[in-house]
């Protein structure tokens, strides 16, 4: 199995680039973030087109996730238990939860693509929201993985943190200063790590960003940071043969700022047919 996550940041004004980059790179699998529509409004024809099957999440033009399948996706969910919602600068359980994480099981592997909030600004509301969300995220993968320690689980998408300074290359992003690098929120990643999950593209791919802010060139100066992450339980990364983050898909037309993180996934009854549609 080729498992990808990717930021597309608006699917509708992007989907030939996705679809084409997921049929030219075999991924059976891709988890999407920020699709920025409403399910209803998702270019599902493009994807029937190629062989695949969706599963969407959204509610406006904000937010939003979705996972693309060459397999039927089952089981399918569209919050995590505990997930809280915000809304005008208050957060918690009572709230109705944004459109920021849909699982669903293919090939006996559970996924889950997630789009984890920004936090916006140290001392924001939101940044409160988001560390409450990553802990009930963190409840929920101890809760599934001690109950289930053998599970393939792989939570990937768009975490909102760089873990480790070798992860921001950003110089606007300043540890005691900005989101994304803090004590609390990498605390919050390294607490996910600790309820049984690694980082299944570190080992293969140690260091490149997956993301670069549109302005002050940052691209070409690669001054970006590595946020987008694939993170599995043991039965899942044990099955890792390979790995790649996708630079090149940050350029040419309309890229979106984040690329795509790929892995492949040796798992126990995978074969060699192949009897995906041609695409021409």
């Amino acid at each position: 199995m080729r498992l990808a996550t990717w930021n597309v940041n608006s699917i509708r004004a992007r989907v030939e680039r996705i679809v084409d980059f997921a049929v030219r790179e075999s991924i059976d699998v891709l988890a999407m973030q920020e699709i920025k529509c409403k399910a209803e409004q998702f270019p599902f024809d493009a994807f029937h087109d190629a062989g695949y099957h969706v599963e969407a999440h959204g509610f406006s033009q904000w937010n939003g996730v979705a996972i693309a399948s060459r397999e039927p996706l089952t089981d399918v969910e569209r919050q995590f238990p505990g997930m809280p919602g915000f809304d005008k600068g208050r957060f918690g359980t009572d709230i109705a939860p944004e459109a920021r994480a849909i699982g669903a099981t293919v090939g006996g592997v559970r996924v889950w693509s997630l789009y984890v909030p920004n936090g916006r600004a140290l001392g924001d509301p939101h940044y409160d929201y988001k560390l409450d969300w990553l802990a009930a995220l963190e409840e929920y993968t101890r809760t599934s993985l001690e109950a289930d320690p053998d599970l393939p689980l792989a939570l990937v998408g768009d975490f909102n943190i760089a873990p480790t300074d070798a992860d921001n290359g950003d110089p606007a992003v300043v540890v005691g200063f900005s989101t994304h690098v803090s004590h609390p929120e990498r605390a919050a990643f390294a607490a996910l790590e600790a309820a049984g999950l690694s980082d299944a593209v570190r080992p293969f791919v140690p260091t490149g960003f997956t993301y670069w802010d549109y302005k002050r060139l940052r691209f070409p100066r690669n001054e970006g940071m590595r946020i987008d992450f694939i993170l599995g339980s043991h039965a899942l990364t044990d099955a890792v043969a390979g790995a790649s983050i996708h630079r090149e898909e940050r350029k040419g037309e309309a890229p979106s700022d984040h690329v795509p993180v790929v892995v492949d996934l040796d798992l126990a009854g995978d074969d060699d047919d192949d009897d995906r549609p041609m695409i021409f």
